[in-house]
């Protein structure tokens, strides 16, 4: 039997290409919002991370009511760092809307979560958006898709998939590429004709996949996915089981309270029935790949395992001069409960603790932004830590040490191309292809993970800012060699105290400087780059010493270049192998693991010998 009622979906797509805003759109044509009510724009973007990045993080549920149809949508992240919300997803719809950019086409994450779609048998819809642009390029871009699904083996029925021509943010949408939509009537219509209802059956026994978590500091986790069979109430007894982990004894819990999604908030129900999506709370440690079963019918659901991560960084407690001044959370203890509370809500993540060591923990994940995002939303909310650099992982398939692979796509201007490949094949990186687009090109490479550490910089510098990258994770294969992490040496503070601009002023002709007058430093804090490939001390903290011949005022004003300010992702990029990121939620600071200049001499005499 199916629900009529009913269409789940999920909107995937490339990292802005504009998810978000259609949903906004969809949400304010279905009447979700009063009159008069103040709307802002990208409203499912909750978080200030989400925000300030114009990026999505995690995958928000939204639903709305088209005719006597509800709709529920799912926005899930377009970077492929959050690939792991994207996976877990698709398991909760009957179908997905593909979007693609009318200038950019077909992106390496379209791939990705176009490929996981099509492996669950789901039907697409292509919204080809952003057709309002200057520089579209509409036919090209509907010839792109069509290749791309038959590159990912689509079926028959899936390579005549409709597709629609959107504005998202104009809010309209058409069926022919020239003619230009008044509103989503199109998008609508083509939702609830084309995607299918969900194959329900009320009688069967309760059970249900928990393919998201949200959290909520009253009732703890709370629990979503879609019921795949049978009704469930509130206060109803149930069991906990699942499929990765057989022998496990199911466990009992009880519902205290059930929601159903509606526009933009959670609307507490007494039950639900098969093919919706349900918030549940009341079920204590409950992980996302875990089945909620009737007690009488125990039947785990089988889970797609999360691809393994790629990246590792180990995060520990702050042990710098400075430790402890601007921090609420120093502790080993609140950093390991922390970070195993970001387990339960991304399984893409893995936190191990390193052996022999009580206060640092290996913290692995699918790329640099997704562990980025977790330190800024660890420093904003008080915690005080320091990272190392990030590292791939190796694995050992048929008796060969393997390495990540990466497909990076880069868009650049015709006449920086040769500066990217000198680049990239610096860093092993193989071409793949290379395809004109107006007076750009598009380039495609394969990439070993390690290679493009510290490489978004050179990049925008060499593109004049105008480039384009994006990458997703493509495969492992044998190691491919040496790879120098980074040519240039840092200047190092020789002593503790506070910046001055006299000691600034003789530092800044050794190389470019991170730091400005006033700043407190401490011997073996980095105060700058140095253009030569090594590192070299600096005693920023000198004065000019007065005598009865000189007055301070005597010589000519000394003159400072502005100091260059590193982001959370620049200093990360910088950082070399002896080097750490200390967190605070006033500061970043670089440092040297070893902060003694005399340990370090010694380390380095070492290696050498």
């Amino acid at each position: 039997m199916k629900n009529e009622k009913l269409r789940n979906v999920a909107i995937i797509a490339h990292v802005d290409h504009g998810k978000t805003t259609l949903v906004d759109e969809l949400l304010k044509q279905s009447g979700v919002y009063r009159e008069n009510q103040a709307v802002v724009d990208r409203v499912m973007d909750s978080n200030d991370l989400e925000r300030e990045r114009g990026i999505t993080i995690t995958a928000k549920n939204t639903a709305v009511q088209y005719g006597d149809v509800k709709i529920n949508i799912v926005d899930t992240p377009g970077h492929a760092d959050f690939g792991g919300e994207v996976e877990r997803i698709l398991k909760m719809v009957n179908g997905v809307i593909l979007l693609v950019d009318a200038a950019e086409g077909p992106m390496p994450q379209t791939r990705f979560v176009l490929s996981k779609a099509l492996e669950l048998g789901h039907r697409v819809i292509v919204v080809v958006n952003k057709i309002d642009r200057p520089d579209q390029r509409v036919y090209e871009v509907i010839d792109e898709v069509l290749e791309l699904l038959l590159d990912l083996d689509a079926t028959d029925e899936q390579l005549d998939s409709p597709m629609l021509f959107c504005s998202g943010r104009q809010g309209t949408a058409s069926v022919q590429p020239d003619v230009a939509g008044s509103d989503l009537k199109p998008l609508f219509d083509t939702i609830i004709d084309y995607i299918p209802a969900p194959e329900v059956d009320l009688e069967a026994p309760f059970q249900m996949l928990v393919s998201s978590i949200d959290y909520n500091e009253f009732v703890g986790r709370i629990a979503i996915g879609r019921i795949e069979r049978g009704t469930i109430r509130q206060n109803q007894e149930i069991a906990v089981c699942n499929y990765h982990d057989p022998d496990a004894a199911p466990k009992k819990a009880k519902v205290s309270a059930l929601y159903e999604f509606d526009g933009l908030s959670k609307v507490p129900v007494q039950q639900a029935e098969a093919g919706s999506i349900v918030a549940m709370s009341g079920i204590g440690d409950i992980t996302i790949g875990d089945t909620i079963c009737a007690p009488d019918k125990v039947e785990p659901i089988e889970f797609v395992k999360i691809s393994a991560p790629t990246i590792e960084m180990t995060f520990s407690v702050n042990d710098s001069p400075f430790a402890g001044r601007e921090g609420k959370f120093v502790t080993s203890r609140q950093l390991r409960e922390r970070l195993f509370r970001e387990t339960m809500k991304d399984v893409s993540l893995k936190v191990s603790e390193v052996e022999g060591s009580t206060d640092s923990f290996n913290v692995a994940g699918r790329g640099e932004m997704s562990l980025s995002i977790l330190i800024e939303t660890m420093r904003r909310e008080g915690y005080e830590l320091q990272v190392s650099p990030p590292r791939v992982l190796y694995q050992e398939i048929d008796g060969v040490k393997c390495e990540p692979i990466e497909r990076l796509v880069v868009d650049v201007p015709s006449d920086c191309v040769g500066a990217v490949m000198e680049k990239i094949g610096s860093r092993k990186g193989d071409l793949v292809e290379m395809t004109p687009v107006g007076d750009r090109m598009k380039v495609e490479f394969l990439v070993p993970s390690r290679g493009l550490f510290g490489y978004r910089n050179e990049f925008l510098t060499d593109t004049k800012g105008e480039g384009i990258m994006a990458s997703v994770f493509d495969r492992y294969a044998p190691m491919k060699g040496e790879i120098s992490r980074r040519s240039t040496g840092s200047l190092v503070a020789f002593e503790t105290g506070e910046a001055v601009t006299y000691g600034l002023f003789n530092a800044q002709e050794r190389g470019q400087l991170f730091i400005g007058p006033g700043t407190p430093v401490y011997g073996g804090m980095i105060v700058g780059e140095c253009p030569k490939a090594e590192d070299i001390s600096v005693n920023v903290c000198k004065k000019k010493q007065l005598t009865n011949m000189r007055a301070s005022g005597s010589d000519e004003a000394l003159r400072l270049v502005p100091p260059k300010v590193l982001s959370l992702e620049q200093c990360l990029e910088f950082l070399a192998d002896d080097e750490l990121l200390e967190c605070t939620p006033e500061n970043l600071r670089l440092r040297k693991r070893l902060l003694d200049h005399g340990d370090r001499m010694r380390e380095a005499s070492r290696k050498k010998s």
